[in-house]
Protein backbone atom coordinates (compact mmCIF):
# COMPACT_ATOMS: atom_id res chain seq x y z
CA UNK A 1 0.00 0.00 0.00
CA UNK A 2 1.16 3.27 -0.63
CA UNK A 3 2.07 5.42 2.78
CA UNK A 4 1.47 8.96 3.44
CA UNK A 5 4.55 9.82 2.54
CA UNK A 6 4.30 8.59 -0.81
CA UNK A 7 1.59 10.77 -1.24
CA UNK A 8 2.81 14.06 -0.18
CA UNK A 9 6.04 13.52 -2.34
CA UNK A 10 4.13 13.14 -5.29
CA UNK A 11 2.05 16.45 -4.58
CA UNK A 12 5.24 18.35 -3.96
CA UNK A 13 6.53 17.04 -6.96
CA UNK A 14 3.37 17.79 -8.85
CA UNK A 15 3.96 21.19 -7.76
CA UNK A 16 7.26 21.26 -8.71
CA UNK A 17 6.28 19.76 -12.20
CA UNK A 18 3.79 23.35 -12.48
CA UNK A 19 6.06 25.40 -11.15
CA UNK A 20 9.04 24.47 -13.95
CA UNK A 21 6.63 25.40 -16.37
CA UNK A 22 5.42 28.71 -14.90
CA UNK A 23 9.00 29.93 -14.97
CA UNK A 24 9.60 28.61 -18.55
CA UNK A 25 6.91 30.66 -19.42
CA UNK A 26 8.42 33.69 -17.11
CA UNK A 27 12.16 32.75 -19.08
CA UNK A 28 10.06 33.17 -22.37
CA UNK A 29 8.00 36.82 -21.75
CA UNK A 30 10.93 37.50 -20.67
CA UNK A 31 13.00 36.96 -23.84
CA UNK A 32 10.27 38.22 -26.15
CA UNK A 33 9.77 42.00 -24.12
CA UNK A 34 13.71 42.64 -24.34
CA UNK A 35 13.31 41.30 -28.08
CA UNK A 36 10.70 43.82 -28.55
CA UNK A 37 12.33 46.36 -27.08
CA UNK A 38 15.56 45.88 -28.63
CA UNK A 39 13.57 45.01 -32.44
CA UNK A 40 10.70 47.84 -31.94
CA UNK A 41 11.57 49.94 -29.37
CA UNK A 42 9.57 52.75 -30.99
CA UNK A 43 6.40 50.87 -30.72
CA UNK A 44 6.63 51.03 -26.91
CA UNK A 45 7.85 54.31 -26.80
CA UNK A 46 9.57 57.62 -28.78
CA UNK A 47 11.64 59.49 -25.98
CA UNK A 48 15.03 58.19 -25.76
CA UNK A 49 15.67 58.77 -22.79
CA UNK A 50 12.28 56.06 -21.74
CA UNK A 51 13.99 53.33 -24.40
CA UNK A 52 16.89 53.37 -22.36
CA UNK A 53 14.70 52.88 -19.13
CA UNK A 54 12.58 50.25 -20.73
CA UNK A 55 15.58 48.32 -22.66
CA UNK A 56 17.50 48.40 -18.67
CA UNK A 57 14.08 46.70 -17.26
CA UNK A 58 13.99 44.21 -20.15
CA UNK A 59 17.37 42.88 -19.16
CA UNK A 60 17.25 43.11 -15.39
CA UNK A 61 13.97 41.10 -15.80
CA UNK A 62 15.74 38.41 -17.98
CA UNK A 63 17.94 38.18 -15.58
CA UNK A 64 15.60 37.94 -12.91
CA UNK A 65 13.60 35.22 -14.01
CA UNK A 66 17.07 33.45 -15.33
CA UNK A 67 17.69 33.68 -11.31
CA UNK A 68 14.61 32.41 -10.18
CA UNK A 69 14.56 29.48 -12.63
CA UNK A 70 17.58 28.50 -11.34
CA UNK A 71 16.77 28.99 -7.60
CA UNK A 72 13.34 26.71 -8.71
CA UNK A 73 16.01 23.84 -10.20
CA UNK A 74 18.20 23.85 -6.88
CA UNK A 75 15.14 23.75 -4.59
CA UNK A 76 17.06 25.73 -2.02
CA UNK A 77 14.28 28.07 -0.71
CA UNK A 78 10.73 26.86 0.53
CA UNK A 79 8.14 27.04 -2.83
CA UNK A 80 6.42 29.88 -1.47
CA UNK A 81 9.41 31.88 -1.09
CA UNK A 82 10.28 31.14 -4.55
CA UNK A 83 6.88 31.92 -5.71
CA UNK A 84 6.45 35.32 -3.53
CA UNK A 85 9.77 36.59 -4.96
CA UNK A 86 8.62 35.79 -8.64
CA UNK A 87 5.24 36.90 -8.36
CA UNK A 88 6.76 40.09 -6.59
CA UNK A 89 9.74 40.42 -9.62
CA UNK A 90 6.66 40.19 -12.23
CA UNK A 91 4.54 43.03 -10.73
CA UNK A 92 7.66 45.08 -10.38
CA UNK A 93 9.16 44.77 -13.83
CA UNK A 94 5.53 44.79 -15.55
CA UNK A 95 4.26 48.66 -13.57
CA UNK A 96 7.64 49.63 -14.19
CA UNK A 97 7.69 48.89 -18.00
CA UNK A 98 4.24 49.62 -18.35
CA UNK A 99 5.14 53.54 -16.94
CA UNK A 100 7.85 54.03 -19.40
CA UNK A 101 5.82 52.61 -22.31
CA UNK A 102 3.07 54.84 -21.87
CA UNK A 103 0.96 54.14 -18.77
CA UNK A 104 -1.87 52.16 -18.39
CA UNK A 105 -2.70 52.50 -22.32
CA UNK A 106 0.40 50.10 -23.26
CA UNK A 107 -2.00 47.32 -21.57
CA UNK A 108 1.54 45.65 -20.36
CA UNK A 109 -0.02 45.34 -17.42
CA UNK A 110 -2.29 42.85 -18.59
CA UNK A 111 0.34 40.10 -18.45
CA UNK A 112 -0.07 40.38 -14.90
CA UNK A 113 -3.39 38.09 -15.42
CA UNK A 114 -1.59 35.29 -16.37
CA UNK A 115 1.01 35.57 -13.21
CA UNK A 116 -2.35 35.34 -10.87
CA UNK A 117 -4.28 32.72 -12.70
CA UNK A 118 -0.68 30.48 -12.17
CA UNK A 119 -0.20 31.92 -8.66
CA UNK A 120 -3.77 30.47 -7.73
CA UNK A 121 -3.55 27.24 -9.53
CA UNK A 122 0.13 26.40 -7.87
CA UNK A 123 0.01 28.18 -4.41
CA UNK A 124 -3.58 26.53 -4.11
CA UNK A 125 -4.23 29.03 -1.65
CA UNK A 126 -6.09 32.48 -0.62
CA UNK A 127 -1.84 34.33 -0.81
CA UNK A 128 -3.07 34.51 -4.63
CA UNK A 129 -5.75 37.20 -3.11
CA UNK A 130 -3.03 39.49 -1.75
CA UNK A 131 -1.10 39.51 -5.02
CA UNK A 132 -4.21 40.63 -6.78
CA UNK A 133 -4.20 43.11 -4.27
CA UNK A 134 -0.48 43.88 -4.67
CA UNK A 135 -0.97 44.28 -8.54
CA UNK A 136 -3.56 46.51 -8.05
CA UNK A 137 -2.09 48.62 -5.65
CA UNK A 138 0.59 48.56 -8.26
CA UNK A 139 -1.39 49.72 -11.26
CA UNK A 140 -3.05 52.45 -9.43
CA UNK A 141 -0.49 54.00 -7.96
CA UNK A 142 1.85 53.96 -11.57
CA UNK A 143 -0.96 55.71 -13.16
CA UNK A 144 -1.48 58.08 -10.44
CA UNK A 145 2.30 58.73 -10.71
CA UNK A 146 1.56 59.69 -14.25
CA UNK A 147 -1.40 61.90 -13.64
CA UNK A 148 1.38 63.90 -11.41
CA UNK A 149 3.91 63.94 -13.31
CA UNK A 150 2.85 63.04 -17.11
CA UNK A 151 -0.33 64.47 -17.13
CA UNK A 152 -2.04 61.01 -17.89
CA UNK A 153 -5.52 61.38 -18.25
CA UNK A 154 -7.54 61.11 -15.04
CA UNK A 155 -10.16 59.44 -16.64
CA UNK A 156 -7.93 56.36 -16.88
CA UNK A 157 -8.95 55.50 -13.54
CA UNK A 158 -11.63 53.64 -14.33
CA UNK A 159 -9.57 51.78 -16.53
CA UNK A 160 -6.91 51.00 -13.58
CA UNK A 161 -10.29 50.35 -11.54
CA UNK A 162 -11.16 47.27 -14.09
CA UNK A 163 -8.02 45.89 -14.60
CA UNK A 164 -7.74 45.85 -10.49
CA UNK A 165 -11.34 44.21 -10.67
CA UNK A 166 -9.99 41.66 -13.07
CA UNK A 167 -6.76 40.87 -11.12
CA UNK A 168 -9.39 39.63 -7.97
CA UNK A 169 -11.19 38.19 -10.43
CA UNK A 170 -8.96 35.94 -12.48
CA UNK A 171 -6.95 35.76 -8.31
CA UNK A 172 -10.49 33.87 -6.91
CA UNK A 173 -11.76 31.86 -10.30
CA UNK A 174 -8.21 30.29 -10.07
CA UNK A 175 -8.49 29.74 -6.45
CA UNK A 176 -11.67 28.22 -6.63
CA UNK A 177 -10.52 26.04 -9.42
CA UNK A 178 -7.52 25.39 -7.50
CA UNK A 179 -9.19 23.85 -4.36
CA UNK A 180 -11.54 21.73 -7.33
CA UNK A 181 -7.83 20.52 -8.74
CA UNK A 182 -6.67 19.64 -5.27
CA UNK A 183 -10.22 17.37 -4.35
CA UNK A 184 -9.70 15.87 -7.72
CA UNK A 185 -6.12 14.85 -7.14
CA UNK A 186 -6.98 13.62 -3.63
CA UNK A 187 -9.70 11.46 -5.20
CA UNK A 188 -7.46 10.13 -7.70
CA UNK A 189 -4.37 9.57 -5.70
CA UNK A 190 -7.47 7.20 -3.09
CA UNK A 191 -8.77 5.63 -6.54
CA UNK A 192 -4.50 4.64 -7.53
CA UNK A 193 -4.06 3.22 -4.18
CA UNK A 194 -7.28 1.40 -4.41
CA UNK A 195 -6.36 -0.14 -7.76
CA UNK A 196 -2.97 -0.86 -6.99
CA UNK A 197 -3.55 -2.53 -3.74
CA UNK A 198 -6.11 -4.90 -5.73
CA UNK A 199 -4.10 -5.45 -8.66
CA UNK A 200 -1.86 -6.26 -5.61
CA UNK A 201 -4.28 -8.90 -4.14
CA UNK A 202 -5.31 -10.50 -7.64
CA UNK A 203 -1.22 -11.39 -8.41
CA UNK A 204 -1.11 -12.61 -5.28
CA UNK A 205 -4.21 -14.70 -5.67
CA UNK A 206 -3.44 -15.84 -9.26
CA UNK A 207 0.70 -16.98 -7.79
CA UNK A 208 -0.37 -18.56 -4.97
CA UNK A 209 -3.22 -20.49 -7.23
CA UNK A 210 -2.27 -24.53 -7.94
CA UNK A 211 -4.27 -24.19 -11.21
CA UNK A 212 -2.27 -22.83 -13.68
CA UNK A 213 -3.52 -19.15 -14.92
CA UNK A 214 -3.05 -17.52 -18.31
CA UNK A 215 -4.74 -13.85 -18.74
CA UNK A 216 -5.03 -12.77 -22.09
CA UNK A 217 -6.66 -9.62 -23.92
CA UNK A 218 -8.31 -10.02 -26.99
CA UNK A 219 -5.75 -10.08 -29.56
CA UNK A 220 -4.18 -13.21 -27.26
CA UNK A 221 -1.16 -11.26 -25.76
CA UNK A 222 -0.42 -12.49 -23.12
CA UNK A 223 -1.18 -9.95 -20.17
CA UNK A 224 -0.20 -11.83 -16.88
CA UNK A 225 -0.19 -15.56 -15.82
CA UNK A 226 1.23 -17.56 -12.78
CA UNK A 227 4.12 -20.29 -12.05
CA UNK A 228 1.37 -23.17 -12.18
CA UNK A 229 1.04 -22.24 -15.52
CA UNK A 230 4.77 -22.34 -16.54
CA UNK A 231 5.08 -25.54 -14.87
CA UNK A 232 2.00 -27.27 -16.55
CA UNK A 233 2.61 -25.69 -20.04
CA UNK A 234 7.07 -26.07 -19.78
CA UNK A 235 7.86 -22.91 -20.99
CA UNK A 236 9.79 -20.54 -18.74
CA UNK A 237 6.98 -17.34 -19.70
CA UNK A 238 9.48 -14.58 -18.58
CA UNK A 239 8.74 -10.76 -18.16
CA UNK A 240 8.09 -10.44 -22.18
CA UNK A 241 4.95 -7.94 -22.35
CA UNK A 242 4.48 -8.81 -26.45
CA UNK A 243 4.50 -12.53 -25.31
CA UNK A 244 1.36 -14.17 -27.39
CA UNK A 245 -0.60 -17.13 -26.55
CA UNK A 246 0.22 -18.99 -29.62
CA UNK A 247 3.83 -18.42 -29.03
CA UNK A 248 3.44 -20.06 -25.55
CA UNK A 249 0.83 -22.98 -26.89
CA UNK A 250 -0.22 -23.16 -30.16
CA UNK A 251 -3.24 -25.65 -29.10
CA UNK A 252 -4.56 -23.68 -25.79
CA UNK A 253 -4.39 -20.84 -28.69
CA UNK A 254 -6.92 -22.35 -30.93
CA UNK A 255 -8.74 -23.70 -28.51
CA UNK A 256 -9.09 -19.74 -27.43
CA UNK A 257 -10.20 -19.08 -31.33
CA UNK A 258 -12.76 -22.05 -31.46
CA UNK A 259 -13.99 -20.81 -27.95
CA UNK A 260 -14.95 -17.39 -28.96
CA UNK A 261 -16.95 -18.25 -32.13
CA UNK A 262 -18.39 -20.37 -29.69
CA UNK A 263 -18.41 -19.86 -26.11
CA UNK A 264 -20.01 -23.84 -25.44
CA UNK A 265 -16.78 -25.01 -26.53
CA UNK A 266 -13.66 -24.52 -23.69
CA UNK A 267 -14.15 -27.14 -20.84
CA UNK A 268 -12.62 -29.94 -22.63
CA UNK A 269 -9.87 -32.16 -20.85
CA UNK A 270 -6.47 -31.16 -22.83
CA UNK A 271 -3.19 -33.08 -23.50
CA UNK A 272 -0.55 -30.39 -23.14
CA UNK A 273 2.17 -31.77 -25.86
CA UNK A 274 5.40 -30.47 -24.04
CA UNK A 275 5.03 -31.68 -20.66
CA UNK A 276 2.44 -34.70 -21.45
CA UNK A 277 0.15 -33.42 -18.64
CA UNK A 278 -3.81 -33.81 -19.09
CA UNK A 279 -5.52 -30.92 -18.01
CA UNK A 280 -9.25 -29.17 -17.77
CA UNK A 281 -9.48 -25.90 -19.62
CA UNK A 282 -11.81 -23.52 -18.54
CA UNK A 283 -12.25 -20.22 -20.28
CA UNK A 284 -14.04 -16.81 -18.30
CA UNK A 285 -14.92 -13.74 -20.53
CA UNK A 286 -13.59 -10.11 -19.18
CA UNK A 287 -16.25 -8.32 -20.33
CA UNK A 288 -15.50 -4.62 -19.92
CA UNK A 289 -18.11 -2.49 -22.40
CA UNK A 290 -16.88 -4.77 -25.20
CA UNK A 291 -14.93 -8.01 -25.20
CA UNK A 292 -11.48 -7.19 -23.41
CA UNK A 293 -10.02 -10.93 -23.18
CA UNK A 294 -10.46 -14.13 -20.96
CA UNK A 295 -8.57 -15.90 -18.06
CA UNK A 296 -8.00 -19.14 -18.80
CA UNK A 297 -7.70 -21.79 -16.07
CA UNK A 298 -5.67 -24.65 -16.59
CA UNK A 299 -6.66 -27.46 -14.12
CA UNK A 300 -4.25 -29.92 -13.32
CA UNK A 301 -5.98 -33.70 -13.76
CA UNK A 302 -3.13 -35.18 -12.43
CA UNK A 303 -3.51 -33.14 -8.82
CA UNK A 304 -7.13 -33.03 -8.94
CA UNK A 305 -6.67 -37.56 -9.13
CA UNK A 306 -3.88 -37.41 -6.54
CA UNK A 307 -6.35 -35.18 -3.96
CA UNK A 308 -9.19 -37.88 -4.97
CA UNK A 309 -6.78 -40.70 -4.35
CA UNK A 310 -5.70 -39.15 -0.54
CA UNK A 311 -9.53 -38.90 -0.18
CA UNK A 312 -10.58 -42.36 -1.09
CA UNK A 313 -7.20 -43.57 1.28
CA UNK A 314 -8.05 -41.89 4.20
CA UNK A 315 -11.46 -42.83 4.24
CA UNK A 316 -10.36 -46.33 3.75
CA UNK A 317 -7.56 -45.90 6.43
CA UNK A 318 -10.56 -44.96 8.64
CA UNK A 319 -13.15 -47.82 7.85
CA UNK A 320 -9.87 -50.59 7.96
CA UNK A 321 -8.65 -49.07 11.21
CA UNK A 322 -12.53 -49.70 12.68
CA UNK A 323 -12.62 -53.16 11.22
CA UNK A 324 -9.73 -53.97 12.25
CA UNK A 325 -10.45 -52.63 15.99
CA UNK A 326 -13.36 -55.20 15.58
CA UNK A 327 -11.40 -58.29 13.78
CA UNK A 328 -8.72 -58.35 17.20
CA UNK A 329 -11.09 -59.08 19.64
CA UNK A 330 -12.47 -62.68 17.80
CA UNK A 331 -9.09 -62.89 16.55
CA UNK A 332 -7.37 -63.26 20.23
CA UNK A 333 -10.00 -66.08 21.11
CA UNK A 334 -9.53 -68.00 17.91
CA UNK A 335 -5.72 -67.94 19.10
CA UNK A 336 -6.21 -68.80 22.66
CA UNK A 337 -8.36 -71.89 21.43
CA UNK A 338 -6.09 -73.18 18.62
CA UNK A 339 -3.18 -72.91 21.69
CA UNK A 340 -5.86 -75.07 23.95
CA UNK A 341 -6.40 -77.40 20.99
CA UNK A 342 -2.55 -77.64 21.19
CA UNK A 343 -2.09 -78.53 24.78
CA UNK A 344 -4.80 -81.30 24.30
CA UNK A 345 -4.00 -84.78 22.30
CA UNK A 346 -0.85 -85.29 20.53
CA UNK A 347 -2.67 -86.54 17.29
CA UNK A 348 -0.23 -85.24 14.30
CA UNK A 349 -3.32 -84.41 12.01
CA UNK A 350 -4.54 -82.05 14.96
CA UNK A 351 -1.45 -80.78 15.52
CA UNK A 352 -0.83 -79.96 11.81
CA UNK A 353 -4.30 -78.19 11.72
CA UNK A 354 -3.99 -75.95 14.92
CA UNK A 355 -0.43 -74.93 13.91
CA UNK A 356 -2.16 -73.85 10.56
CA UNK A 357 -4.75 -71.62 12.52
CA UNK A 358 -2.12 -70.54 14.82
CA UNK A 359 -0.05 -68.66 12.08
CA UNK A 360 -2.60 -67.68 9.82
CA UNK A 361 -4.34 -65.82 12.80
CA UNK A 362 -0.68 -64.52 13.78
CA UNK A 363 -0.41 -63.44 9.89
CA UNK A 364 -4.27 -61.52 10.76
CA UNK A 365 -2.98 -60.26 13.60
CA UNK A 366 0.24 -59.02 11.81
CA UNK A 367 -2.14 -57.29 9.40
CA UNK A 368 -4.11 -55.70 12.26
CA UNK A 369 -0.93 -54.02 13.61
CA UNK A 370 -0.03 -52.39 10.46
CA UNK A 371 -3.86 -51.13 9.44
CA UNK A 372 -3.91 -49.51 13.40
CA UNK A 373 -0.28 -47.80 11.99
CA UNK A 374 -2.19 -46.14 9.40
CA UNK A 375 -3.87 -43.61 12.04
CA UNK A 376 -0.80 -43.33 14.07
CA UNK A 377 1.03 -41.68 11.58
CA UNK A 378 0.17 -37.88 12.38
CA UNK A 379 1.25 -38.72 15.78
CA UNK A 380 4.95 -38.34 15.62
CA UNK A 381 7.18 -36.70 17.95
CA UNK A 382 10.68 -35.04 16.00
CA UNK A 383 13.67 -35.87 18.00
CA UNK A 384 17.17 -34.84 16.37
CA UNK A 385 19.14 -37.77 15.23
CA UNK A 386 22.69 -38.52 14.80
CA UNK A 387 22.54 -40.70 11.32
CA UNK A 388 25.81 -42.07 11.91
CA UNK A 389 25.59 -43.58 15.68
CA UNK A 390 21.74 -44.42 14.87
CA UNK A 391 22.89 -46.27 11.37
CA UNK A 392 25.56 -47.83 13.70
CA UNK A 393 23.20 -49.42 16.03
CA UNK A 394 20.67 -50.32 13.78
CA UNK A 395 22.85 -52.72 12.16
CA UNK A 396 23.40 -54.12 15.50
CA UNK A 397 20.28 -54.65 16.57
CA UNK A 398 19.16 -56.40 12.57
CA UNK A 399 22.20 -58.34 13.07
CA UNK A 400 20.49 -59.93 16.72
CA UNK A 401 18.39 -62.09 14.69
CA UNK A 402 19.99 -62.47 11.73
CA UNK A 403 23.82 -62.37 11.83
CA UNK A 404 24.99 -62.16 8.98
CA UNK A 405 23.66 -59.09 8.26
CA UNK A 406 26.69 -57.40 10.04
CA UNK A 407 28.51 -58.04 6.80
CA UNK A 408 26.18 -58.12 4.70
CA UNK A 409 24.68 -54.42 5.51
CA UNK A 410 27.58 -51.60 4.69
CA UNK A 411 27.12 -48.12 5.95
CA UNK A 412 29.03 -45.51 3.92
CA UNK A 413 28.19 -42.22 6.47
CA UNK A 414 31.21 -39.51 5.07
CA UNK A 415 30.03 -37.12 7.99
CA UNK A 416 28.03 -36.85 11.32
CA UNK A 417 24.93 -35.76 9.60
CA UNK A 418 22.03 -34.61 12.33
CA UNK A 419 18.01 -34.74 11.42
CA UNK A 420 14.95 -34.16 12.53
CA UNK A 421 12.69 -37.50 12.92
CA UNK A 422 10.88 -39.51 14.93
CA UNK A 423 13.15 -42.05 16.00
CA UNK A 424 10.06 -44.77 16.64
CA UNK A 425 8.64 -43.76 12.95
CA UNK A 426 12.47 -43.90 11.64
CA UNK A 427 13.25 -47.59 13.00
CA UNK A 428 9.82 -49.17 11.69
CA UNK A 429 10.80 -47.38 8.05
CA UNK A 430 14.66 -48.35 7.93
CA UNK A 431 13.86 -51.96 9.03
CA UNK A 432 11.15 -52.37 6.56
CA UNK A 433 13.65 -51.32 3.94
CA UNK A 434 16.38 -53.32 5.32
CA UNK A 435 14.50 -56.76 5.81
CA UNK A 436 13.37 -56.35 2.29
CA UNK A 437 16.48 -55.55 1.17
CA UNK A 438 18.06 -58.56 2.83
CA UNK A 439 15.61 -60.53 1.61
CA UNK A 440 16.36 -59.62 -2.45
CA UNK A 441 19.70 -59.05 -2.27
CA UNK A 442 22.83 -61.62 -3.11
CA UNK A 443 23.35 -62.60 0.70
CA UNK A 444 27.18 -61.23 -0.24
CA UNK A 445 29.43 -59.02 1.88
CA UNK A 446 28.15 -55.37 1.52
CA UNK A 447 25.09 -56.60 -0.62
CA UNK A 448 23.28 -53.78 1.08
CA UNK A 449 23.94 -50.42 1.12
CA UNK A 450 23.04 -47.56 3.66
CA UNK A 451 24.95 -44.22 2.46
CA UNK A 452 24.03 -40.72 3.58
CA UNK A 453 25.09 -37.60 1.11
CA UNK A 454 23.76 -34.13 1.04
CA UNK A 455 22.19 -32.55 -1.90
CA UNK A 456 22.73 -29.48 -3.63
CA UNK A 457 19.69 -28.13 -2.10
CA UNK A 458 21.37 -28.63 1.16
CA UNK A 459 19.23 -31.79 1.88
CA UNK A 460 20.23 -35.08 3.60
CA UNK A 461 19.69 -38.39 1.97
CA UNK A 462 19.72 -41.59 3.15
CA UNK A 463 20.10 -44.75 0.83
CA UNK A 464 18.76 -48.03 0.78
CA UNK A 465 20.33 -49.85 -2.42
CA UNK A 466 20.66 -53.73 -2.64
CA UNK A 467 22.49 -55.54 -5.31
CA UNK A 468 19.20 -57.99 -6.30
CA UNK A 469 17.05 -58.57 -9.01
CA UNK A 470 15.01 -55.46 -8.56
CA UNK A 471 11.39 -54.54 -10.08
CA UNK A 472 9.91 -54.65 -13.21
CA UNK A 473 8.00 -51.24 -14.21
CA UNK A 474 4.93 -52.26 -13.95
CA UNK A 475 5.19 -53.44 -10.43
CA UNK A 476 7.51 -50.41 -9.48
CA UNK A 477 4.70 -47.94 -10.48
CA UNK A 478 2.58 -50.02 -7.81
CA UNK A 479 5.08 -50.29 -5.04
CA UNK A 480 4.09 -47.77 -2.82
CA UNK A 481 -0.17 -48.55 -3.05
CA UNK A 482 -1.73 -49.82 0.14
CA UNK A 483 -2.22 -53.37 0.17
CA UNK A 484 -0.54 -54.21 -3.08
CA UNK A 485 2.61 -57.01 -2.55
CA UNK A 486 4.24 -59.69 -4.31
CA UNK A 487 4.75 -62.16 -0.86
CA UNK A 488 1.92 -64.62 -0.25
CA UNK A 489 2.40 -63.78 2.77
CA UNK A 490 2.71 -60.42 3.29
CA UNK A 491 0.32 -57.77 3.86
CA UNK A 492 1.08 -55.01 1.16
CA UNK A 493 1.33 -52.24 3.84
CA UNK A 494 4.55 -51.71 4.97
CA UNK A 495 6.03 -49.73 2.28
CA UNK A 496 2.47 -47.81 1.99
CA UNK A 497 3.23 -47.45 5.80
CA UNK A 498 6.75 -46.45 5.20
CA UNK A 499 5.94 -43.59 2.79
CA UNK A 500 2.90 -42.34 5.11
CA UNK A 501 5.84 -42.40 8.01
CA UNK A 502 8.17 -40.09 5.98
CA UNK A 503 5.89 -37.84 4.84
CA UNK A 504 4.54 -37.20 8.43
CA UNK A 505 8.00 -36.30 9.80
CA UNK A 506 8.53 -33.81 6.65
CA UNK A 507 10.58 -35.89 4.64
CA UNK A 508 9.86 -38.07 1.76
CA UNK A 509 10.37 -41.93 0.46
CA UNK A 510 11.26 -42.45 -3.13
CA UNK A 511 12.43 -45.67 -5.33
CA UNK A 512 14.22 -45.88 -8.22
CA UNK A 513 16.56 -48.38 -10.02
CA UNK A 514 19.64 -49.93 -8.68
CA UNK A 515 22.86 -49.31 -10.82
CA UNK A 516 23.49 -51.81 -12.16
CA UNK A 517 21.10 -53.38 -10.86
CA UNK A 518 19.04 -54.14 -7.56
CA UNK A 519 16.67 -51.74 -6.18
CA UNK A 520 17.40 -48.52 -4.44
CA UNK A 521 15.10 -46.19 -2.06
CA UNK A 522 15.92 -42.75 -0.89
CA UNK A 523 14.74 -40.78 2.20
CA UNK A 524 15.40 -36.98 1.82
CA UNK A 525 14.80 -35.45 5.13
CA UNK A 526 13.62 -31.90 5.65
CA UNK A 527 15.77 -30.51 8.02
CA UNK A 528 19.50 -31.11 8.34
CA UNK A 529 22.31 -29.74 10.57
CA UNK A 530 26.31 -31.00 9.00
CA UNK A 531 28.69 -31.32 11.81
CA UNK A 532 32.58 -32.23 10.73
Amino acid sequence: MRQPQTKLTFAVDDVFRSFSFFGIYRLLLAALLLLITTSFGDILSQNEHEKTWILGLGTGYLCLTAASFALMKIRRLSLAVQFAFQIGGDIVALTCMSYFSGGIQSNLNLLMLISLAAAGLITRGRITLFYAALASIAVLLEHAYSVLTRDAAVGLFFQAGILSSAYFAVAWLSHTLSKYAIASENLAFVRGVDLDNMAEANRLMIQDMPDGVLVVDERGTLRQFNLSAERLIGQTLGTKSSLTLHACSPLLDAMFAAWRQNSALGKEALLLPHTHRWVKVRFLPVQRNTFWGAVIVLEDMQRVQAQAQQVKLAALGRLTANIAHEVRNPLSSISYAAELLQEGKNDPAQTRLTQIILENAERLNRIVQDVMQLNRRDRSKLQEIDLKDYLFNLRKEIAQTDPLASTIIALNVPAEFKVSFDRDHLNQVLLNLCQNALRYCQQQTGSVQLSVTQTFARSVQLTVADDGFGLDADTAHQLFEPFFTTEARGTGLGLYIARELCEANGASLEYQPGIPRGACFTITFGVQHEHG
